[in-house]
């Protein structure tokens, strides 16, 4: 056998996206990984509120110029594997280490990649035959994760430590959008009164990466007590059941005037001016989850306040690996509450998107 490869079968098991909200399960050509890539064995894939939007709407997935459906496309993004082939001169990774992903690679020659900001790559999308710039953005511009093997640059990889189980190697993806949140925020936290709407997943662990980094109190507000109750094992000083006390009051109260950072993660009219009604006078706000509608929001408060909005996409700047790093100090298998097999990818869905029993980070395991 090549020292270079584990036994990869040519062809695999993969779930495609036909019309809006049809997935059928095919066998596909097992992908090969080019220049500074890598074939991983996807172990642990979670789904993630996008894929449901992308699988039943089609944005933010661009496929060949356009929507990904009846396009042979595989949707999915925060997983976990192996590295189970290099592709040509790759000497950054050995076969058989576990690894966690990033989604975006981006193209490596527009201005946001050359600034860092390749979440924000200027040709999204511009990745197919006639217009292929080098993008990749596994599960929204190329094939992802709801199959059992998927091609990834080395730049989007993050080697899994011994001892963490696959499905919370999975939740990285994740944890990594909530870092990156706070990157963008100015990073040094620690000391600083933080308030993050929405115990969403992306919400309880911006909770524990603030609590890790050192920020003082974490605040969470939200209406969902269960999940709450979570939010205060992943660290949060003080949660807020927004249905039985006024948000912006009672932070107010603790922080004496406002808070220096806010999160909102539920992307909400409400929860955006609810944001700035929190913040203190040139506080800091990141939008980390957007509206499906156009919202109205008091800009003119934040104007004068000297606030400054922030919006992410993704898990750039490396967010992923610094995430990776802070996994040890918190639990985030907390927010794992459901595991299927790739069989059954369907139910998963509706499991996360019912939030059925509970629901808040489903994982699937593509090998299983």
């Amino acid at each position: 056998m090549d020292e270079r490869m584990l036994m990869v079968p040519e062809r695999m098991r993969a779930w495609v996206l036909g019309n809006p909200g049809q997935l059928s399960l095919v066998d596909k050509p097992t992908p090969a990984p080019g220049r500074a890539e890598v074939l991983v064995r996807i172990d642990a894939v979670a789904v993630c509120a996008t894929d449901l939007e992308v699988i039943q709407d089609g944005p933010p997935a661009r496929i060949q110029g356009g929507l990904p459906f009846n396009k042979g496309f595989t949707p999915g993004h925060e997983y976990m594997g192996t590295v189970v082939q290099l592709g040509p001169d790759v000497g950054e990774y050995r076969v058989g280490e576990r690894v966690s992903v990033e989604i975006h690679a981006g193209c490596g020659r527009c201005k946001r990649c050359r600034e860092g900001m390749y979440t924000a790559c200027l040709n999204y999308g511009e990745n197919y035959e006639g217009h292929d710039r080098g993008h990749r953005a596994n599960g929204f511009t190329t094939d992802g994760g709801f199959a059992q093997y998927a091609v990834n640059n080395i730049n989007t990889l993050v080697r899994v430590p011994d001892g963490m189980s696959d499905e919370e190697a999975a939740l990285v993806v994740t944890a990594g959008t909530s870092m990156y949140g706070f990157t963008e925020l100015g990073g040094l936290v620690a000391g600083e009164a933080v308030v993050v709407i929405g115990p969403g997943p992306i919400g309880l662990l911006a909770v524990a990466i603030a609590k890790s980094l050192g920020a003082s109190p974490v605040i969470l507000t939200g209406t969902r007590a269960e999940r709450l109750k979570i939010g205060a094992l992943l660290g949060a000083d003080r949660v807020i059941d927004a249905t039985a006390e006024d948000p912006g009051d009672v932070v107010r109260q603790i922080t004496g005037g406002g808070a220096d950072f806010v999160m909102d993660c539920a992307g909400t009219e409400e929860s955006i001016n609810q944001a700035i009604q929190m913040a203190n006078r040139g506080g800091r706000i990141c939008l980390a989850a957007f509206p499906h509608v156009p919202v109205s929001i008091d800009l003119a408060h934040a104007v004068r306040n000297n606030m400054y909005l922030y919006g992410i996409r993704g898990e750039g700047r490396s967010a992923t690996r610094r995430a990776m790093a802070l996994m040890p100090r918190f639990d985030a298998k907390l927010i794992h509450t459901h595991t299927f097999g790739l069989a059954d990818l369907p139910e998963a869905l509706r499991y996360a998107r019912e939030r059925v029993d509970g629901a808040i980070k489903v994982v699937v395991r593509p090998q299983d």
